[in-house]
C-alpha cells in the first residue's frame, strides 16, 4: 500500500516537496495555506504517514500542535522559528513526534559538506558566505510578494540560515557575537545583507549572507594551525592543504538531490523504516542548538544604514 503525505503551503518550496514525494513513490496532497479549513486538514492528516509544513514561519505552531496530537510526523521548513520564545513553543508542541520528524536543513546533504564533517579541520578561524541577486533567484518568483519581504519573520538571515546550521554541525558550542545588517529603503525592517559573528574558546568566525550579489556565491573557508580548506559550494571545487601539501577535489551536487535525500530520510522516519543512522539527519529533537542560534541572531540584529540597490 502506498503511503500518503500532506504538504501544507503551495508556494515554490511546498510544490517542490509535493513533487519530490511523488518521485519517491508515495502519494501527496498539496493544500494551500490561504483559506485552509482546519477541519478538512485534520481529516486529511488522519490517514497520512506524515505532513510537510511549508508555510510562512509565523503560522506553524498550530499546525505542529495538530499533527502532534494525531501522532503525525512533520517535516518543518527552516527556520523553525525567528524568536527564542517561538522556538521553545514549537519544540514543545512537536515533542510527541519529534523523534520521527525533521527540520528542512537540506544543505546538510551536500556531499562536500558531509565529507568535511567526517574529516574536519582543527580550526582557529572560519568564514561562510552565501549571496545572490534576489531579483533573479527563481523564475516567476517575486521577492516583494514572499514571506522573506516581511519585517516580522523575514529577511536574509532567516531565508539563508543554512550556513548557521552547517557551522553548528562543524563546530558545536558557538556563542553569538555581533549581528550587523544593512536594510533596504523599500522594505523597512528587512535585512538585505547580514554578518553574524560567532566564537568559542580558540575559534572565531563569521557567517555572511546577502540578497545583493550580482553573482551567486556560497563558500566556506577554514584556517587551522597547520592546514586549512577553501570550499566553493556552487562550483564544487575544494582546496585543502596540510602543511605544504595541497590537494584539490571537485564535488558534483544538484540542489534538488539534497531535497530528495532529506525527504527520503523523513519518509523513512515517518514510516518507521531504517534511515541508515545518518549522523547529519536534522531530526527535530536534535536541531535545537542551531535553531536557537538562528533565532537569537535574528533577535540581535542591528541595522547600519540602508541600500536602495535595485527593486526587489
Amino acid at each position: 500500500m502506498r503511503q500518503r503525505y500532506i504538504v501544507i503551503g503551495s508556494g515554490s518550496i511546498g510544490r517542490r516537496h509535493h513533487e519530490n514525494i511523488k518521485i519517491l513513490g508515495a502519494d501527496s496532497t498539496l493544500l494551500p495555506w490561504r483559506g485552509l479549513d482546519m477541519g478538512i486538514l485534520e481529516q486529511n492528516l488522519r490517514d497520512a504517514a506524515g505532513a510537510v509544513i511549508a508555510t510562512a514561519t509565523d503560522v506553524r505552531i498550530e499546525l505542529v500542535k495538530l499533527c502532534a496530537s494525531l501522532g503525525t510526523a512533520v517535516y518543518v521548513e527552516k527556520p523553525l522559528a525567528f524568536t527564542s520564545a517561538g522556538l521553545e513553543s514549537l519544540l514543545k508542541a512537536a515533542k510527541p513526534v519529534a523523534g520521527r520528524s525533521v527540520a528542512g536543513f537540506m544543505m546538510r546533504y551536500n556531499p562536500a559538506f558531509k565529507a568535511l564533517v567526517q574529516d574536519p579541520v582543527d580550526a582557529f578561524r572560519f568564514s561562510m558566505e552565501v549571496g545572490h541577486d534576489v531579483r533573479r533567484w527563481r523564475q516567476g518568483w517575486s521577492f516583494s510578494g514572499s514571506y522573506a519581504a516581511r519585517p516580522h519573520g523575514g529577511g536574509v538571515l532567516l531565508d539563508l540560515c543554512h550556513e548557521i546550521d552547517m557551522v553548528t554541525c562543524l563546530y558545536p558550542g558557538l556563542a553569538l557575537g555581533e549581528v550587523a545588517c544593512i536594510g533596504h529603503t523599500h522594505f523597512p525592517g528587512v535585512d538585505f545583507a547580514t554578518r553574524v559573528s560567532l566564537y568559542r574558546a580558540g575559534l572565531v568566525g563569521d557567517v555572511a549572507m546577502d540578497y545583493l550579489s550580482p553573482k551567486s556565491v556560497r563558500r566556506l573557508s577554514v584556517r587551522g594551525r597547520n592546514g586549512g580548506l577553501d570550499l566553493d559550494l556552487v562550483s564544487g571545487r575544494e582546496i585543502r592543504w596540510q602543511g605544504a601539501r595541497e590537494t584539490e577535489r571537485h564535488w558534483a551536487s544538484e540542489r534538488n538531490i539534497m531535497f530528495l535525500d532529506l525527504m527520503r530520510d523523513f519518509m523513512a522516519l515517518a514510516e518507521g523504516r531504517d534511515t541508515h543512522r545518518n549522523p547529519l539527519l536534522p531530526r527535530l529533537d536534535l536541531v535545537g542548538e542551531s535553531s536557537a542560534l538562528v533565532a537569537r541572531a535574528w533577535e540581535a540584529r542591528r541595522f547600519h544604514g540602508e541600500t536602495d540597490w535595485g527593486h526587489a
